[in-house]
């Protein structure tokens, strides 16, 4: 039987922490990977947390709830999504419908390199069974994982965020970070910036939905 509870009381969590094991540290070379829509109602800039949430396919979100359990909007609530690769990138975003649309809302590609090491708490070591959950807390009912978020949050307002498995990437690492404090650690400008219709990323999306079954238009 899968284990995913609600979450202990933050003060609780607290006491559970052993840096050396359960922190991720992510070296300012490593390469963080997402996919944004660059147009429509909601759109985004390649580096902008955004601080309305949770939103219910958002598995990590922080945010408080309002008393009707739906969104609220601080600007102490920041959140912001990646992978080290774009196949898990691309995995994620589009897996609602498992089209990859080119065109609808721009959906862009950024690459870059954080300005600082991030510290992340690691969700695919031994520190989740330990505070009584499991690892379907990178796969579980998302709602039950924003408690997680939220009281990891409460507890841990130190760390940038956290370092969890893919669901849809065969359990490859994804990362969810947190602002305050990691906004601090985006850089001004990114490796590489482009619109997924650009036409040096056709044979590699192609390659990615292929392997993933997904529909590339």
């Amino acid at each position: 039987m899968s284990r995913l509870p609600q979450p202990p009381v933050p003060a609780a969590l607290k006491t559970l922490l052993r840096v050396e094991e359960d922190v991720v540290a992510i070296h300012s070379a490593t390469h963080l990977v997402r996919v944004f829509a660059a147009a429509g109602a909601h759109r985004q800039r390649w580096n902008s947390f955004r601080y309305t949430g949770p939103l219910p396919h958002a598995r990590f979100d922080p945010h408080q709830v309002d008393r009707h359990g739906g969104p609220t909007s601080a600007p102490g609530h920041g959140a912001l999504y990646f992978g080290l690769t774009v196949r898990t990138s691309v995995a994620e975003v589009f897996q609602q419908t498992s089209v990859v649309d080119r065109t609808t809302r721009r959906p862009h590609l950024v690459v870059f390199r954080p300005k600082r090491t991030l510290r992340l708490l690691d969700l695919c070591g031994l520190w989740p069974t330990r505070a009584g959950a499991s690892q379907e807390i990178s796969s579980g009912n998302k709602s039950v994982t924003q408690a997680w978020a939220r009281a990891i949050r409460s507890a841990h307002p130190e760390l940038d965020g956290v370092w969890y498995r893919s669901s849809m990437d065969s359990g490859e690492p994804a990362i969810c970070l947190w602002d305050p404090p990691a906004r601090g650690a985006l850089p001004t400008t990114p490796d590489l910036l482009l619109p997924l219709d650009y036409p040096g990323l056709d044979l590699p999306l192609a390659r990615i939905c292929e392997e993933l079954n997904y529909t590339l238009l």
